[in-house]
């Protein structure tokens, strides 16, 4: 457990160095680095409307990728294969993987840095666009050696979705906060390790 720990601690402080560098030369005498990068408490106005859209982004995100990872993705090269087998005594190093070392450390790198920043340059359409596509080609290329074209074409597809949807619940729904996308993220890879961690479609 100890490990798990500080290997989730040593990636969330390397995804959030180059933001921390930017915010020092660009922005620290406007505001606290934590309120630049959006993790902050999110202000929500229509919380029935916030949270159907909160639920309807897991659902596409975990279903449709677990599809095509059971379809096209050999599983033991996942991550969260790790975890293949454990049952509960997984437990806590399968939520400090999910919660914090991948959760938060994409979370503050793509929507708490490099999507407000394209907001801030192009829009927050084009903007949202672009951190999304980026956070869909990294996925597919993880796996472009050891998958076929149409299962890197559907992961890159499926994880920018992903991407652009919680970079629009954050930005249009929880006043510019990365913790909806936080949650959302970490649900989603939760649900993958548990998934190892019983055998299911493993």
């Amino acid at each position: 457990m100890m490990e798990s720990l500080i290997n989730a601690v040593v990636q969330v402080v390397i995804f959030s160095a180059i933001p921390f560098v930017w915010w020092v030369f660009s922005a620290r005498k406007e505001r606290s680095f934590l309120a630049w990068i959006g993790l902050k408490k999110p202000i929500i106005e229509n919380k029935r409307n916030y949270y159907g859209i909160f639920l309807v982004t897991i659902v596409l995100l975990v279903v449709p990728i677990n599809m095509i990872i059971y379809y096209f993705v050999d599983s033991s090269l996942l991550a969260s294969n790790r975890f293949t087998d454990l049952g509960f005594s997984a437990m806590i190093p399968a939520l400090i993987y999910a919660i914090l070392q991948t959760g938060l450390s994409e979370e503050l790198f793509f929507r708490g840095f490099l999507t407000k920043r394209l907001i801030n340059k192009f829009g927050f359409y084009q903007g949202n666009v672009m951190q999304s596509l980026m956070f869909g080609s990294i996925h597919g290329f993880m796996f472009f050696s050891s998958t076929h074209v149409v299962g890197v074409l559907l992961i890159v597809i499926a994880t920018s979705v992903a991407g652009y949807l919680m970079g629009w619940i954050n930005e249009q729904k929880s006043n510019g906060s990365i913790i909806s996308s936080w949650m959302i993220h970490s649900i989603a890879n939760i649900t993958a390790s548990f998934m190892a961690m019983f055998n299911i479609f493993y």
